[in-house]
């Protein structure tokens, strides 16, 4: 991954869309992923620390039939996009995205994500949207 000061400077030179942020999250703390209270609480931090106005209430709903991939998913609009995630429990691993035209630092979110989840391990990939 590039420098984030250069990949900032980058989605300003080139007017992109959007940024997006995908943060894979490995042996999460199981009761803060099967907390729907707790779910809502990380988004509520997550856009004061990234400088995002929520729209509208955080969606946390439990589901799936297929216990591969039982668990809560999250939606939270944002004026500038969206925030989504999904929580599996079998695996303790939890998936999310923020997605926004309004630049924020996207290791900032991804450690502030993996701090608030206890997670062991991460993956973090982001990507400019032309």
């Amino acid at each position: 991954m590039e420098n984030i000061k250069d990949f900032k400077e980058r989605y300003e030179k080139e007017k992109v869309w959007g940024l997006l942020t995908s943060v894979d999250l490995y042996h999460c703390n199981p009761e803060l992923i099967r907390d729907a209270d707790a779910i809502r609480r990380y988004v509520d931090e997550l856009c004061q620390i990234i400088d995002m106005k929520k729209f509208g209430d955080t969606l946390v709903v439990n589901f799936g039939e297929d216990e591969r991939v039982a668990g809560f998913s999250m939606t939270q609009l944002i004026e500038t996009s969206l925030i989504s995630g999904h929580f599996a429990n079998l695996t303790n691993a939890a998936y999310l995205d923020i997605f926004s035209c309004k630049y924020y630092d996207p290791q900032v979110a991804a450690d502030f994500t993996q701090k608030f989840f206890q997670a062991k391990e991460m993956t973090i990939h982001y990507i400019l949207r032309k």
